[in-house]
């Protein structure tokens, strides 16, 4: 237990910070960069060497870009544009900043209340959510300025009023599916007290919820801010922001449209990057980011290795030399295969065995550069098919050789088939990216292949989708396209384990006979002996990423000498043996054990 913690722990530390996902993420590191040129800018503002933004002149009026001390020109008063613009960002910001934060401390609060409380309490707030959603957010927010008079500190309050619902229906959401929970029950019965519980078991758990809507409310109130400043009822004269800016040079859009221009640009960027940063915040919070499942895997596995070994069989149809496969996470990489190295013949079936972990399917995708990159990358090794090195491929090469010269059968065709395409569209796709055929021709070719497969009224069942169709018909769709380019090796990973003994029966004879009928090369994955002994001519047994023995499948069955081997074929239980099995099982662990 404690080796187990320890090793949690260890993967945790180098699991990638926060900070370094947010940065991997170029467009939020685009946006959290043009965010912090402009909030430097506008703190700034009081520091820099430039003119007073209320000072007018009107000798000066709607000077152009570039004018003698106007960077960015005058405005219809004369006054400076640059001036303007940062300390209008400054006032933009902070009412939109407070806003937010004003707008999720009371929309957080009725949310937790509502969930929590439920009954009545929860009907009254909603109710209440739900009168202000009634209406359009900008008429509402017209309502109240007008209800409590222009001003800037009047148009804060508006927007953050009319945007209170989207943090509280939000947080009251997450609150209903916390408040059953097994940890706050156990804090209620630890003596606390419902505020106590809501503030240190419930609202942590939704602060990434709040931080992730702030993050990408934040620009629409800046823009909201600058509506009712465009308005007349946010910032009053001489003041200005943003939006203030953007309604007094209206009048000259047309005739020095630089005094529109230049406050637009300033809103467009300020909002763009906020929206950018809050979309990158959002995915930094999601626990699968930093476990890398959402990673985009590449289209081809990494390869990163030193050498090339050379081919020591060139009579073997396949050949695998020393495959080193790493997966990454973080800085630290876990090696998954760890030099493996086997060949098959023509027409021969080699079974890989194992228990579940021990490296068959990475070794079996390594195949045809099919390991997910990231995390998978190919370290070591070589893999040769009818001689060719399949890793030393450039990626288009390599795409033209799946399916034509080395097909997969994966193990569950309903997660491999798409849902959304019949499996006649599919299979056709298959066809037509190999072979120059046109859709009528693909189309005949994929219904041939059905009814070859054993698939019943194949013309009808063409246009079936995934869905409609058995596990052991789907398990034929996935054999059919696996044949569909006639190729010379198929790989079957677990093909039979999702189906029942009669439908693993019939897929396992159909295999046989497509072997006998064209002389197929297979490499047959699966933990499960019987199978093994019915179709493998040899076995290569896998632990832990290593082939610990090969041989004839009926040499190792029934005389393995490896200690792994001879654990998984002791756990195999038959019929009438009882306590008998178990006490074997025992007795060959135990011994292991004592080798170790």
């Amino acid at each position: 237990m404690t080796d187990t913690l320890a090793t949690a722990a260890h993967a945790a530390r180098h699991r990638p910070s926060s900070w370094s996902l947010l940065l991997h993420n170029r467009l939020a590191a685009c946006g959290l960069g043009v965010l912090l040129i402009i909030v430097l800018a506008a703190l700034l503002a009081p520091l820099l060497p430039i003119a007073d933004p209320d000072a007018t002149n009107l000798l000066n009026r709607l000077q152009p870009p570039l004018s003698n001390g106007h960077p960015l020109g005058t405005d219809a008063l004369g006054r400076d544009m640059l001036s303007r613009l940062l300390w209008g960002t400054r006032v933009s910001l902070v009412v939109g900043i407070s806003a937010t934060l004003l707008a999720a401390f009371l929309g957080t609060l009725i949310g937790l209340l509502a969930g929590y409380a439920g009954g009545r309490t929860d009907s009254l707030l909603m109710r209440f959510i739900d009168m202000l959603m009634a209406f359009p957010y900008i008429l509402l927010a017209l309502a109240i300025v007008a209800v409590l008079g222009p001003g800037l500190l009047n148009a804060l309050y508006a927007i953050a009023i009319v945007n209170i619902p989207f943090f509280a229906r939000n947080i009251r959401g997450l609150t209903l599916g916390l408040r059953q929970r097994d940890f706050i029950q156990a804090a209620r019965l630890s003596g606390k007290n419902h505020w106590q519980v809501l503030f240190s078991e419930v609202l942590p758990n939704v602060m990434p919820i709040v931080v992730v809507t702030m993050s990408t409310t934040l620009g629409w109130m800046i823009l909201e801010t600058a509506g009712l400043s465009f308005l007349g009822l946010g910032t009053q004269p001489p003041n200005a922001d943003l939006g203030s800016m953007l309604g007094q040079g209206r009048e000259q859009m047309f005739s020095a449209p630089f005094v529109t221009l230049v406050p637009g640009v300033m809103i467009f960027l300020l909002v763009m990057s906020v929206n950018l940063l809050g979309d990158g915040v959002r995915d930094v919070l999601d626990p699968r980011l930093k476990s890398g499942v959402l990673q985009r895997a590449k289209a081809i596995t990494d390869v990163q290795r030193s050498v090339i070994p050379a081919q020591n069989k060139p009579d073997a149809l396949l050949e695998v030399v020393d495959l080193k496969v790493n997966f990454g996470s973080g800085q630290r990489a876990t090696t998954a295969v760890k030099g493996v190295s086997f060949q098959v013949a023509k027409g021969e079936c080699l079974g890989l065995i194992g228990e579940s972990g021990s490296g068959k399917s990475v070794t079996a995708l390594s195949i045809m550069g099919l390991v997910a990159s990231p995390p998978g990358v190919i370290t070591g090794g070589a893999i040769y098919v009818a001689g060719e090195e399949m890793l030393s491929l450039p990626p288009q090469r390599l795409q033209q050789q799946r399916g034509a010269r080395v097909a997969y059968i994966f193990q569950d065709p309903l997660t491999t088939l798409h849902p959304q395409f019949s499996i006649g569209y599919q299979l056709a796709e298959a066809i037509v990216a190999h072979q120059p055929l046109n859709k009528q021709q693909a189309k005949m070719q994929a219904v041939a292949l059905l009814d070859r497969v054993g698939i019943q009224d194949a013309e009808q069942r063409y246009a079936a989708f995934p869905h409609q169709l058995s596990g052991g018909q789907r398990q034929r769709v996935g054999i059919a396209m696996a044949l569909a380019n006639d190729p010379d090796i198929i790989i079957a990973d677990e093909p039979t384990t999702a189906l029942d003994v009669t439908v693993q029966a019939r897929i396992l004879e159909l295999l046989q006979q497509l072997r006998r009928e064209r002389g197929l090369t297979l490499l047959f994955i699966t933990h499960d002996f019987g199978v093994v002994s019915q179709i493998c001519d040899r076995v290569a047994v896998m632990q832990r990423g290593e082939i610990v023995e090969t041989g004839e499948t009926r040499q190792v069955l029934n005389h393995p000498q490896h200690p792994y081997t001879q654990r998984l074929i002791a756990s195999v239980p038959h019929l009438g043996q009882g306590r008998q099995f178990l006490q074997r099982v025992r007795r060959l662990y135990a011994s292991a054990e004592e080798k170790a």
